[in-house]
């Protein structure tokens, strides 16, 4: 069997980032940028007061108090054309451009108006609240990167900056088929043995939350008949999920089915508990993903396998961080040779440290366990018996872009 990482590698290697297409800001959150975006304006375009008071020279409140003769006045949207002279001053209030003459601010409630004169009772030296031109960024500077998820943020900087169309990564396109005579829709009526399918929206939603646009095919039933069918309806997509019949019982049909149609098997059972019979080939163009028909299988292949060939379909850019570590929360045995992926839960100690407790059953039948876990603790191969305090590696399960 591959290791995680080998068969991880094998399936990137499959997959380039997709083209570009132009999108409005309106519609650019979550969307991965394929081009850096540049500033069409400079940001404050002129020196503006910081604060509401009194446009000044700074020479003339060297010593307080001192009185100064109002000669204009001047509010955001606005200028004051003249200069400011010797003893003169002008109202202004915040976002409004600093009059020519002034260098600094005197705030409103260090000063005392009468009628056209003004008080100033606490100095300010030069550039005392002032906003100097491009002090927030400047015609021509860079401010988002190419592979940057776009958040909100993001889309208020861009409007700042004046670019109102965003040329980011068309959205891969994932075709998701469920196979079995067992499973049912949701909502439908369940038969004596069957059970409701989870697999489909659950992938559904984690390609959407991952970037993607998913294509639910529905459930293909166990017959050669039906899964040729369904399959084709994968045409087009840039990636083909099944979930099912990625073993090797004599009723499990998709790689027998499907290499009738021309699939190309690249590897299929990976060193993984769970997600053991996972599939990776190719069906003409489209790479296809055979992942286990158990849920929290399918879900932990979805972390594992589908989130970065998403990542990389995207150009999504990949920050070199440190992996993600807790505290272990209880003793553990030794492990065999397929890496463990053990649903835990998170909480902090009286020290403040964070501790992954893994739940005591670990069934992959169990998806209420999933739901309730807050990360993955990964134990590698082979791992000798650990015990309750030691550093774990973890994987997040929840927040961010493509969490379940």
């Amino acid at each position: 069997m591959l290791s995680v990482e080998n068969a991880l590698a094998r399936v990137l290697a499959a997959f380039e980032p997709l083209p570009a297409e132009q999108v409005s800001l309106a519609n650019a959150l979550g969307r991965v940028l394929a081009e850096d975006v540049t500033a069409r304006v400079t940001q404050p375009p002129a020196a503006v007061s910081a604060m509401d008071g009194y446009a000044v020279r700074a020479a003339d409140v060297a010593r307080v108090p001192a009185v100064l003769r109002q000669v204009g006045y001047v509010r955001a949207g606005t200028s004051y054309d003249g200069t400011v002279g010797p003893g003169e001053t002008v109202r202004i209030f915040t976002g409004a451009p600093v009059p020519a003459g002034a260098d600094t601010i005197i705030i409103q409630e260090d000063t005392k108006a009468d009628d056209d004169t003004v008080t100033v009772l606490e100095g300010a030296s030069e550039g005392r609240y002032i906003r100097p031109a491009g002090l927030d960024f400047s015609a021509g500077e860079v401010g988002l990167r190419a592979g940057r998820v776009l958040t909100a943020r993001d889309i208020g900087y861009a409007a700042a900056m004046n670019v109102s169309w965003l040329s980011v990564r068309r959205q891969p396109r994932v075709a998701i088929l469920v196979t079995g005579d067992e499973v049912v829709m949701p909502g439908d009526p369940i038969g004596a043995n069957q059970i409701a399918s989870s697999n489909g929206p659950a992938l559904a939603a984690f390609v959407t939350a991952s970037g993607g646009l998913p294509l639910l095919l529905g459930i293909a039933l166990d017959s050669a008949q039906s899964l040729k069918r369904m399959a084709a309806g994968a045409r087009g997509a840039d990636l083909l999920v099944t979930t099912g019949g990625a073993s090797v019982g004599e009723h499990d049909l998709v790689q027998s089915v499907l290499k009738g149609e021309g699939l190309e098997v690249d590897f299929w059972q990976v060193a993984m508990r769970p997600g053991k019979p996972l599939m990776f080939g190719r069906l003409g163009d489209t790479p296809v993903l055979g992942l286990p028909g158990n849920p929290v299988s399918s879900l932990v292949c979805a972390v594992l396998f589908i989130r970065p060939i998403l990542e990389t379909m995207l150009g999504a850019e990949r920050l070199d961080r440190p992996p993600a570590t807790a505290l272990l929360g209880v003793d553990l045995g030794e492990n065999d040779r397929r890496q463990d992926y053990l649903r835990a839960r998170l909480s902090t100690n009286e020290d403040g440290a964070l501790v992954a407790t893994p739940f005591e059953q670990q069934d992959s039948s169990m998806l209420s366990r999933l739901a309730h876990a807050d990360c993955l603790v990964v134990r590698p191969p082979l791992a000798p018996p650990a015990k309750a305090g030691e550093v774990v590696t973890i994987i997040p399960l929840a927040g961010g872009i493509s969490g379940i």
